[in-house]
């Protein structure tokens, strides 16, 4: 028990430095700890604590540097997208007038109904209201009306009045959220007629067919912006800041078509086209001597007014879009490149057997005979002789010759019409000619291309051998448009001479149906075989009948081209009526005096 209590004792009274030294060495490893205290400890803890804050304020000086400087435009639209909102503001399109000062197209006022979300607070009752007037369900308008924006279209280009219908109500109730816009709105005061020619515009105020569309960067003028500074939620601030871009109008044209002739031809042709049973037709009449185009058109009839349910096909016109085999109308130009040649004269007598060899393929007429004929070179193209034709063109004329005439009248080069989507056709160059080429083409076979470009090759034929542009455009701004003077495609004597053929073939061969009393007409028939889309060379009774001539004869002021595409017709029992039918009109409205 005594060695028991000694130890004790001497545990309890161990010598009072050794406690110490125990206590400051704990003190030492917490000192040496980060951020200790204790000396050394502090300063290390405060140098990483410095080195973190630099750190920190290095990023956030980098951060703004970025935002600043390379983030600053971005951010900065961004938030004026939030304050601002930017609405077009559409300008005028300028009016389209017809030769005799007629409004074809036009701009007119009306309004764009759109709508901030934000500010609705009966959106169901809005929706009835516009329903009710403007049509449709309530339902189809709340995806609009209930939409997580400041600004949607509800309807572009409303009537003025059926907008202030909608107002009225609105107000009436004190429903807000609706607002409106003025805009403009294209309209044509004579319907459908001329729909083709003069073509359509979109919602966005852009020309998408036609003249419109050619025409556009005339047109459309220059659209402005209204910009209107915002609050939170989108709600216009009162008296807040604004800024408008004034819209530029656009520019005024003047087009050569006659709007009364326009709807007299559409008329016409339309009803031979069901007389005859045609798939489609065409009509083209032109001042000769100018180019100018006075009335244009082709079937079916686009309807302007739901182009949902429009072809494209009838948007076009097929003179100028579509290539057609020509058939015998093309002799005309035959026979005036043999006279323009010095080859022949309407009075050289040939001697003409009931076939000619082709290339490998003999060609026959329509009424077939056995012996010989003698004919006049007038008798050829009056009486519409295939046999005759492919004579003169392969065994006068030549491979080459014919192949420059044919250039020299623009047959399978652009026109240069001042409308969309004009093809060249399909026309062999003189390279590729082979044993057939010549003779084929002479009567119109093997050869297919546009008829706008038989229309100016029949112009420069009543111009003395000049073409010209055939074109739509006469003025713009007031100011009166220079197409040109054109090319020579032959002489004027052998112009002349043509004339005299085509005269006769008015009066006493296939054209005496295409007369019109107390003028004195020259022009040219054809049917053209067409090729069949199934199978190889030519479908039976499928023709493209035609007629092209001018009056009067000495001194032409119109032009008319008609064709019926499709038809099981001869050109002297169909297009012929339709051809006297349209010059009647024409020489009548443009005043042409009769010869006799």
């Amino acid at each position: 028990m005594a060695r028991s209590s000694n130890n004790s004792y001497r545990r309890h009274t161990m010598p009072e430095a050794s406690y110490d030294e125990a206590s400051r060495a704990r003190y030492r490893r917490r000192a040496a700890r980060a951020g200790g205290s204790g000396p050394g400890g502090f300063d290390h803890g405060i140098s990483i604590i410095q080195v973190l804050f630099l750190v920190f304020f290095a990023a956030v000086a980098l951060r703004l540097v970025w935002l600043q400087v390379f983030q600053a435009r971005e951010l900065s639209d961004a938030a004026e997208a939030r304050r601002t909102n930017v609405v077009t503001l559409y300008a005028r399109r300028g009016t389209i007038y017809d030769r005799n000062g007629n409004v074809l197209a036009m701009s007119v006022e009306c309004k764009t109904i759109y709508a901030n979300p934000q500010d609705i607070e009966d959106p169901a009752r809005i929706a009835q209201i516009l329903a009710s007037v403007l049509g449709g369900a309530a339902a189809d308008y709340m995806d609009d009306l209930t939409a997580d924006t400041t600004f949607i279209y509800i309807q572009q280009k409303v009537d003025g009045e059926v907008a202030e219908q909608i107002r009225k109500r609105l107000d009436d109730e004190d429903l807000v959220g609706v607002y409106f816009l003025d805009d403009t709105k294209r309209v044509y005061p004579y319907g459908q007629v001329a729909g083709q020619i003069l073509g359509v515009v979109g919602t966005d105020g852009d020309g998408l067919t036609g003249l419109e569309y050619y025409y556009d960067d005339i047109l459309r003028g220059e659209n402005g912006q209204m910009i209107v500074e915002q609050g939170i939620g989108g709600v216009p601030i009162a008296g807040g800041a604004s800024q408008i871009v004034e819209a530029k109008n656009g520019t005024d044209i003047v087009i050569s078509i006659d709007i009364n002739l326009q709807e007299k031809a559409e008329a016409a042709l339309a009803e031979a086209v069901e007389t005859y049973e045609s798939e489609s037709g065409s009509v083209m009449v032109t001042n000769p001597q100018t180019g100018e185009i006075l009335c244009a058109a082709s079937t079916p009839y686009a309807n302007l007014d739901d182009l949902s349910r429009t072809s494209a096909e009838s948007l076009n016109l097929k003179l100028v879009t579509d290539s057609y085999e020509p058939g015998s109308v093309f002799k005309a130009l035959t026979i005036a490149i043999a006279i323009d040649n010095g080859l022949v004269t309407p009075s050289t007598v040939l001697t003409v057997p009931p076939s000619v060899l082709v290339g490998d393929d003999y060609v026959y007429e329509h009424i077939e005979r056995d012996y010989d004929v003698q004919l006049t070179v007038r008798d050829i193209l009056a009486q519409s002789y295939n046999t005759g034709t492919a004579l003169i063109a392969q065994d006068i004329i030549g491979d080459q010759l014919f192949a420059e005439g044919v250039d020299a009248f623009g047959i399978g080069r652009l026109t240069g019409i001042d409308y969309p989507g004009e093809s060249s056709g399909i026309v062999t160059p003189y390279k590729d000619y082979d044993g057939s080429t010549c003779g084929f083409m002479s009567f119109g076979q093997s050869v297919a291309f546009p008829m706008v470009q038989l229309v100016r090759a029949f112009g420069a034929l009543a111009n003395d051998g000049m073409l010209t542009t055939p074109h739509f455009l006469i003025a713009r701004g007031g100011e009166q448009v220079d197409w040109g003077e054109g090319q020579a495609a032959i002489s004027p004597e052998a112009a002349h001479q043509t004339i005299e053929c085509m005269r006769a073939v008015m009066t006493e061969g296939t054209g005496v149906n295409g007369q019109v009393a107390g003028y004195d007409i020259a022009g040219k028939t054809g049917t053209g075989e067409q090729s069949g889309t199934d199978s190889e060379g030519y479908t039976d009774f499928h023709y493209t009948a035609s007629l092209c001539g001018f009056a009067n004869a000495d001194n032409p002021e119109v032009l008319v081209y008609v064709g019926l595409n499709g038809v099981r017709y001869l050109a002297s029992a169909s297009t012929a009526y339709l051809f006297s039918t349209i010059m009647e009109e024409a020489v009548g409205d443009l005043g042409v005096q009769p010869v006799t």
